[in-house]
């Protein structure tokens, strides 16, 4: 696969964490994985760890909307208002169905928004098709220090 490139996984339900990751993992999918359990956690891995200590950035996020502390809009806003992490490519991965999720996505600028299949057997091809265009397929960005 794409060697070098990270996902960072910013998801609080840890069943929904771990079908992702399993999901990428039997599609052959290798690449670190980094999961986050909430909004404030990406916020502190992208602005301190990336920024401040020189973790790369990652190649991709996919992003939940409805989490705790601070949620999937509000790390989208935060990410898209600041010139040095502007160009990171979000991918918001939801359950929500709400209309304004969308919208407020959409607006933000996210790259993508895709709805969580509820079955693995519909889930597994969903990630294994975010996993392949976002890490193969898509030219994204160079990895940049965002400086």
């Amino acid at each position: 696969m794409a060697q070098g490139k990270t996902i960072l996984l910013v998801e609080d339900n840890s069943n929904d964490a771990l079908m992702t990751q399993r999901a990428l993992k039997k599609s052959n999918v290798l690449n670190k994985v980094v999961w986050l359990k909430d909004g404030a956690e990406a916020l502190e891995y992208i602005f301190e760890k990336c920024l401040g200590n020189g973790e790369p950035f990652p190649q991709v996020i996919l992003l939940d909307i409805h989490m705790p502390r601070v949620n999937g809009i509000e790390v989208l806003q935060k990410i898209r208002s600041d010139e040095r992490t502007c160009w990171l490519p979000v991918v918001i991965f939801t359950s929500s169905t709400e209309e304004r999720d969308l919208i407020d996505s959409y607006r933000l600028g996210v790259n993508s928004y895709i709805s969580k299949p509820i079955d693995f057997n519909h889930f597994a091809p969903v990630v294994s098709t975010i996993g392949c265009y976002w890490l193969l397929i898509n030219h994204g960005p160079p990895r940049a220090t965002g400086k």
